[in-house]
């Protein structure tokens, strides 16, 4: 039986959606992410202020080991220590930003993980994934393997789209 969420938070009231897949499963098979939500967050990713006031939508467990900045944002929270992020203002300005995950990519993949299924975005949003692997062969071709201080930019951009750049 699917599940019903209600979101009610800074950036969306009274938004609804359905579960209608197991978490973690059923996913498209062109869209193989590295890394699930609960461990991108545990790594320090969005210089600890990405869903922070929105807690209440997703598994407890998820955020017990997250890097969370209190306050503002704090990049040193983010794996590699360093900014990779453009400003929500800016994803908006591209158009790259759904009405249904109004804070972009990682709300939609926490959603999609989860069990939200939307056909059309879910379709947009792993061509955009699969698009930002090419940064893995940018790694891989300036980078010796396991340099980790190699590109930490580049690498952190990777983390935030659920690619364990670690292994690079």
């Amino acid at each position: 039986m699917p599940k019903t969420i209600v979101v009610n938070d800074r950036m969306q009231k009274g938004y609804r959606y359905r579960l209608v897949a197991a978490a973690g499963r059923g996913f498209d098979p062109e869209f193989t992410p590295d890394l699930t939500p609960r461990e991108m967050l545990e790594l320090g990713v969005f210089c600890g202020k990405y869903m922070t006031d929105c807690r209440r939508e997703f598994p407890r467990g998820w955020f017990e080991r997250a890097k969370l900045a209190p306050g503002r944002r704090d990049c040193s929270l983010n794996h590699f220590g360093v900014e990779a992020s453009q400003p929500l203002s800016e994803w908006q300005r591209k158009g790259w930003i759904h009405p249904d995950d109004p804070r972009g990519w990682f709300q939609w993949y926490c959603r999609y993980y989860r069990g939200r299924r939307l056909p059309d975005e879910d379709r947009r949003q792993i061509k955009r994934w699969k698009a930002i692997r090419r940064h893995v062969a940018q790694l891989r071709s300036n980078c010796e393997p396991g340099d980790l201080s190699c590109r930490p930019r580049q690498r952190q951009a990777l983390l935030q789209w659920a690619i364990d750049s670690r292994r690079i």
